[in-house]
């Protein structure tokens, strides 16, 4: 629900801060629908819709909010949306997805041949349901051709933000940066992100070696090791575990040994090295760079941030 209600209230808000500068409002903000009312969580809150998709014919802006439940449910129940959404693109409306409502966006077929942000939990189904689209990591804002999508959760507030600067100027999105505490400019999603290695595959030798891998975070692990161990020569080794994985088998290695230094960095007193080498690293330089890269973050940047014991020192 907070997807649907925020961005009305940041464009409202606009309108706000340009009407008290003497300027007209910018935004006609609708909610539109399917019908005239949309029970959400369980009943506990009702949305009432401005106007019913068959009698707006035409916009420049379209939001696709996200949704809860089962992806596909969800994606059944709001289907009548899709040609819509894809005549008023093709009319020249801009069209911009928050958090998963990229599954509704990708369901267009508008997505396809391009790149996507979305929430990094759904990342492995996204692939898997929407081949021909590009799922970019850890980016919060992705924009081609007209159409944007942003990161998970409340990382869309950067979207919106984006299409107010857009729309209304830099000064405006400064304020209502500053108006809603929101962090301009914010661009990754990555050090929020959990490493969950994609076991829905039925290669079972490649699961084999992912669970090897997750079981020795604290050893060297080479991918001449992994094949000789599996028995596969390397390099078909190497194209089944990408095929799978949707990683290639050195970034699945160092991708689970970053999730393990990052959980160490969160809850233990151990210092930054003493983590490296705990998870298999003697190279400060190499693992920084590596946690750098896949996080955003410098591992003290990172242990600053979100370690409490810390924060207080």
């Amino acid at each position: 629900m907070a997807s649907i209600v925020d961005p009305r209230t940041i464009f409202t808000g606009v309108n706000d801060f340009l009407e008290a500068a003497g300027k007209p409002a910018l935004f006609n903000v609708q909610l539109v629908g399917l019908s005239k009312e949309v029970s959400l969580n369980k009943g506990s809150f009702t949305i009432h819709t401005d106007v019913l998709i068959q009698n707006l014919k035409k916009t420049d802006l379209v939001i696709i909010p996200a949704f809860s439940g089962d992806l596909k449910t969800s994606l059944k129940l709001n289907e009548d949306f899709i040609p819509w959404i894809v005549k008023q693109y093709q009319k020249g409306a801009e069209v911009a997805s928050l958090c998963i409502g990229a599954f509704i966006l990708a369901s267009t077929g508008l997505l396809n041949g391009k790149e996507c942000s979305s929430h990094w939990k759904t990342a492995n189904e996204f692939r898997e349901m929407f081949p021909e689209v590009t799922l970019v990591d850890g980016r919060i804002v992705t924009e081609q051709q007209g159409l944007y999508s942003s990161g998970g959760a409340t990382s869309y507030w950067n979207l919106l933000l984006y299409l107010v600067e857009k729309h209304a100027g830099r000064e405006i999105a400064i304020i209502a940066s500053k108006v809603y505490a929101l962090e301009i400019d914010r661009k990754s999603q990555s050090p929020f992100i959990m490493f969950n290695g994609q076991k829905k595959h039925e290669d079972d030798p490649i699961k084999q070696a992912q669970e090897y891998i997750e079981k020795n975070v604290t050893e060297k692990i080479s991918v001449e090791d992994l094949s000789l161990r599996f028995a596969i020569g390397r390099r078909h080794f190497e194209r089944r575990f990408k095929k799978a994985t949707n990683n290639k088998p050195v970034e699945y290695i160092q991708r689970v040994k970053i999730e393990a230094a990052k959980k160490s960095l969160e809850s233990s007193s151990k210092n930054v090295n003493e983590v490296m080498y705990d998870v298999g690293y003697s190279d400060t330089k190499a693992f920084r760079n590596i946690f750098k890269r896949i996080t955003g973050l410098s591992p003290v940047e990172y242990r600053n941030k979100y370690n409490k014991e810390a924060a207080v020192a």
